[in-house]
C-alpha cells in the first residue's frame, strides 16, 4: 500500500536538496520493462529477417519458376510404356 506525505512534508524535504540538485525523474517500471522487451524483439525480428531472408513474394515467385520449370521437364519426357 502507497504511503502518502503530507505537502507540508514533501516541501520541507525540497527545501533539505541543495537548489542545484532536483530529484530524479519518477518512472514506471512496467513501462520501461515493456519497452526494454519491445526492443528486444524488434533486435531478434531484425536477425531473424537476416537468417531467413527472403520475403513472402520472392518464395511465391520461386515457387512458381520451379514449378514452371517442373511442368516444362515433364512435357518433355518420352513415355517407354514400362512404367518410368
Amino acid at each position: 500500500m502507497p504511503r502518502y506525505r503530507r505537502k507540508k512534508d514533501v516541501e520541507a524535504n525540497q527545501n533539505l536538496l541543495p537548489t542545484d540538485q532536483k530529484m530524479g525523474e519518477i518512472i514506471n517500471f512496467r513501462k520501461v520493462r515493456k519497452q526494454a522487451k519491445r526492443a528486444g524483439d524488434a533486435k531478434r525480428a531484425e536477425l531473424n529477417r537476416i537468417a531467413n531472408g527472403r520475403s513472402k513474394a520472392e518464395r511465391n515467385l520461386e515457387a512458381a519458376r520451379s514449378g514452371k520449370a517442373e511442368k516444362d521437364l515433364e512435357a518433355h519426357r518420352i513415355e517407354t510404356g514400362d512404367g518410368r
